[in-house]
C-alpha cells in the first residue's frame, strides 16, 4: 500500500490559524508507526512550512487517527492551545462523528443501534465484538441506517457513540455485514488499492479558540462504487 498524499495534492477541507483539517486517503498513516513510511502528520507539516515561509521546525499536534485502510477527514491542531482543547472534545466525546460504509450484505434491519463488548488482540491488531462483556472488554456502541442500496452492496451512515479500536469494522462485521474490502473483519476480497470502504464523513465541533460551531463534511474518494453513493 503506497502513500498517496504529499505537500502538492493535499486535499485541505479547513484551515485556520489554530487548526487543519485534511481528507485523508487510503494508504496514509496518521502518525509515524514502525513501518517507517511518511506519515500525513509530516506531509501536512512541509505544506505549511512552504505555504508560511516558516522557518525552522512547525508545530503540529496530532488529535486523533484513521485506519491506514480508511479514508476521511483528520483534524491536526496548529498551536498548543488548539491541541489541548481538541484533545479535550475527542475524549470528552463532544464531537459528532458520522461515517460512511460499504457493506456486501445488507443488514437485516434497516436502521439500528449495535451494542457490543470489544475486546482487542494486539498480536494481530483485531478486536473482536461479544453480545455480553468478556475479561478486558470494552462497550461499544453506534447507530448506522441504510442510505442507499446498490446493485451488489449497501451503503450506510454510521453515527458512532464510543470510539474504540476498530469499533465500526468489528461491528459491522458482527452482524454478517462486513465493509467492502475489510478482509480482516471477513470481507471476500480486497479492493484493488488496498482500502476498505469505510469514510470519516462528516465532523461536527466547537472551535477550540473562536467557539464556533464547524461543520466539515469529507468528499468521497474518487471510485465508481462511492461515485454511486
Amino acid at each position: 500500500m503506497k502513500i498517496l498524499s504529499d505537500k502538492n495534492n493535499l486535499q485541505i477541507l479547513h484551515e485556520d490559524n489554530h487548526i487543519i483539517v485534511v481528507n485523508k486517503r487510503v494508504g496514509d498513516i496518521v502518525q509515524g508507526d514502525k513501518t517507517g513510511d511518511k506519515p500525513l502528520s509530516d506531509v501536512v507539516k512541509e505544506y505549511i512550512k512552504d505555504k508560511y515561509n516558516k522557518p525552522g521546525d512547525v508545530f503540529l499536534g496530532v488529535i486523533h487517527r484513521l485506519d491506514r485502510p480508511t479514508t476521511g477527514i483528520v483534524v491536526f491542531a496548529r498551536t498548543s492551545k488548539a491541541l489541548t482543547r481538541m484533545n479535550e472534545l475527542f475524549s470528552n466525546r463532544e464531537t459528532k462523528k458520522t461515517y460512511w460504509a460499504v457493506v456486501k450484505n445488507k443488514p437485516v434491519e434497516a436502521a439500528a443501534k449495535l451494542v457490543h463488548y470489544l475486546k482487542r488482540n494486539e498480536k494481530n491488531n483485531t478486536s473482536k465484538a461479544h453480545l455480553k462483556e468478556v475479561p478486558d472488554s470494552k462497550p461499544a456502541s453506534l447507530d448506522y441506517k441504510i442510505i442507499k442500496e446498490l446493485q451488489n452492496y449497501t451503503a450506510l451512515e454510521i453515527n458512532l457513540h464510543t470510539g474504540r479500536h476498530h469499533q465500526i469494522r468489528a461491528q459491522l462485521s458482527a452482524i454478517g455485514s462486513p465493509i467492502k474490502g475489510d478482509l480482516k473483519y471477513g470481507a471476500d476480497r480486497s479492493n484493488p488499492d488496498g482500502g476498505i470502504h469505510l469514510h470519516a464523513r462528516k465532523l461536527v465541533f466547537v472551535h477550540p479558540v473562536s467557539k464556533e460551531n464547524i461543520t466539515i463534511i469529507a468528499p468521497t474518494p474518487d471510485e465508481t462504487i462511492w461515485n454511486a453513493v
